[in-house]
């Protein structure tokens, strides 16, 4: 008798650890079905923009939110806003970010760029060295042109076809002055690189107020000495490349990101970006 009673109480224990067993198989079976599927890899867009966006900082800020809300890998070329433009007619950039709406207006009249937006502005400003030797001052910056032709003050061109330069060359024209000489530089780099040689030489440079302001702790020979002017406004502009004339153009994450910096939240980024540190926002957003 005792022995059919261990007999059964054995058996019983061995169902028990086989039931323990399954249900652990069981769970295990359901834990790896509610596995999330791995994230696919993240596509890749190319954006050729200003160097102005890049040395500011503003796309250290903008460029991970985009990558993180769309799955998306940005290679970010910063040049001159001509060289930018031209690389959107070749299609070797899928978006563009520019400041240079006439030769923008160009490029979208002819049909290389579509879904054509205004994101922000700043302006424009002269700086100049400390001593200030030109005697240049106030809001006309043709005036102030004009005096530095008249007395030959040095001058620092980005010359590199960007739309700073533009600018810079659209105001002599309309002083009728075509600069050159040896008072006249040009180094045919970017915004931060030429403002380092106008300081180096303490001579006077168009700049962006952004670049300006993240570089200033390190140009300590210059000031502002013009700013304010009606015609030194700076806007800025986002576009897709047309994917119509370009058949290699991620037309789809480039529609994406002209949507996300026209965005309120993105926008809202733009205006706050260097407040803290700089006292003043490097970048307004634009408002109908």
């Amino acid at each position: 008798m005792l022995r059919k009673r261990y007999f059964a109480v054995l058996f019983a224990f061995m169902l028990l650890i086989l039931s323990a067993c399954g249900n652990t198989e069981t769970k295990d079976a359901v834990a790896k079905e509610k596995k999330p599927a791995p994230k696919a890899a993240p596509t890749e867009m190319i954006l050729a923009t200003t160097t102005s966006t890049q040395d500011s900082g503003l796309l250290d800020v903008l460029i991970p939110m985009f990558e993180k809300e769309n799955n998306v890998k940005v290679k970010t070329i910063a040049v001159g806003t001509g060289q930018a433009l031209e690389m959107g007619t070749k299609g070797e950039a899928d978006v563009l970010l520019v400041h240079a709406p006439a030769s923008e207006k160009a490029v979208v009249d002819a049909g290389d760029a579509i879904n054509y937006k205004r994101v922000m502005y700043n302006d424009f400003i002269l700086v100049g060295p400390k001593d200030n030797p030109a005697g240049v001052s106030g809001d006309d910056i043709k005036a102030a042109f004009k005096k530095l032709a008249d007395s030959k003050a040095t001058f620092v061109s980005r010359g590199d076809d960007s739309g700073t330069h533009k600018k810079e060359l659209g105001i002599w024209t309309a002083d009728n002055i075509k600069p050159a000489g040896d008072w006249y530089v040009s180094t045919g780099q970017g915004m931060g690189q030429t403002l380092q040689v106008a300081a180096e030489k303490k001579g006077y440079v168009l700049t962006d107020r952004a670049t300006w302001l993240a570089q200033e702790k390190n140009l300590d020979t210059l000031q502002i000495v013009v700013e304010g002017g009606k015609d030194l406004m700076n806007i800025y502009h986002v576009m897709q490349v047309n994917p119509e004339k370009h058949d290699k153009i991620n037309s789809k994450d480039a529609e994406k990101f002209v949507e996300f910096m026209v965005n309120s939240k993105t926008q809202d980024v733009i205006e706050s970006f260097g407040k803290k540190e700089y006292g003043q926002s490097l970048f307004y957003k634009y408002t109908e």
